[in-house]
């Protein structure tokens, strides 16, 4: 169990990547079947970005569709680091050489998804809601779980997952529906498992120390359009104990106005006509600018650049005598020249090399960039 109950350590770990397109725009999730505000759309780029979960084709996810028993044995092998097996399983339903065929025979020996009493391990079977519960439970060692309010359908769990439900609603891995309602028997789909590992494996991430000074002299400076930018700061300013400016337009953006799909939008007539991007701010200038030695200044990437409104602020700016480090936040696209072309605009300063941050980053992971940057 003791490979088990590493889980959480080892897929908050992995930091795999993939490639960005060259036109991907405000927070795009790489899916043209996952729209970025869709509810479950950063869970879908978690574990993308974490390499438990791929589209269903190059450019599908397919979130509706059921997640299988297969599936799921195989995601979970994954975020274990894959480790060697040996042997061969006794299912009646199940064939060597597959995609799956480690995964399962891991499982199994782990016990974490077992077969039916028939025989069959069920490969194709939808895993229902009761089930990943109950497997999630086991992957974490079967932790002891106190009861909380009853679902509208308690009487409908299986005895074997009333534990693992309860465990999983006390730390909100797995919630209910309308009319609170746990729907045990219910296909998980593809969006609920994603959203469902996502809260599991983030669940519990340890804090980093810090030792606060009297008076801080970073600041981080970020616009953010939907909120993704905005944690990612505060994960910053409390790593680096900073203090926060966030870069306000006097004439703040909408959603309307930050839809890229649109081609009668805000953002795509001022991508297509550069000349309207004289966007005035609310504050230019930060309070106590001359104070701050480091500066942090984050980012969503649009059409491969800073948002506009950067733009304004370190045109607007005198960086002389600071060090300054860029940061951005998006499901696909990369830092790109946005760092260089940024420091260009500004013609003062010492400017480090920038890091991207998937929007579903987790504060241990920033902290550890930031701690790497030995300021």
């Amino acid at each position: 169990m003791k490979q088990i109950k590493r889980i959480c350590a080892l897929a908050l770990a992995c930091a795999l990547s993939f490639n960005a397109t060259a036109f991907a725009a405000l927070d795009d999730t790489g899916y043209t079947d996952v729209d970025a505000d869709a509810w479950y759309a950063d869970a879908v780029s978690y574990v993308t970005d974490n390499g438990l979960m791929g589209g269903t084709s190059s450019t599908a996810f397919s979130p509706e569709e059921a997640m299988t028993r297969a599936m799921l044995a195989t995601v979970l092998y994954r975020a274990a680091e894959s480790p060697a097996v040996t042997g061969s399983d006794d299912f009646t339903d199940t064939a060597d050489g597959t995609w799956y065929t480690d995964a399962v025979l891991w499982a199994s020996q782990q016990g974490l998804v077992t077969g039916y009493g028939d025989g069959t391990f069920g490969t194709d079977d939808p895993v229902s809601r009761e089930q990943i519960a109950a497997i999630l439970w086991r992957y974490a060692g079967s932790p002891d779980a106190q009861s909380g309010t009853d679902f509208a359908d308690e009487a409908a769990i299986s005895a074997y997952a009333a534990d693992a439900v309860d465990w999983a609603r006390a730390n909100g891995i797995v919630n209910g529906k309308e009319n609170n309602t746990f729907d045990p028997q219910g296909n998980a789909t593809r969006a609920e498992v994603a959203t469902i590992l996502r809260g599991y494996l983030t669940m519990g991430a340890p804090e980093e120390p810090t030792t606060p000074d009297e008076e801080s002299n970073a600041l981080v400076v970020y616009f953010s359009a939907t909120g993704n930018t905005e944690a990612v700061a505060g994960y910053i300013a409390d790593a680096a104990n900073a203090d926060l400016f966030e870069i306000t337009p006097a004439d703040p953006y909408t959603a309307d106005d930050l839809n890229w799909t649109d081609p009668d939008s805000r953002v795509v007539y001022e991508y297509e006509n550069p000349d309207a991007r004289d966007i005035a701010l609310a504050t230019d200038t930060p309070e106590n600018w001359e104070d701050y030695d480091t500066v942090f200044i984050g980012y969503p990437i649009w059409w491969g650049i800073a948002a506009w409104p950067v733009s304004i602020f370190v045109e607007a700016n005198d960086f002389t005598g600071k060090t300054v480090i860029p940061f951005c936040t998006s499901s696909s696209s990369g830092l790109g020249e946005s760092g260089d072309l940024l420091e260009e605009l500004a013609g003062t300063g010492a400017w480090l090399e920038g890091q991207r941050f998937r929007s579903s980053v987790s504060e241990a992971d920033v902290a550890d960039w930031v701690n790497g940057l030995a300021l």
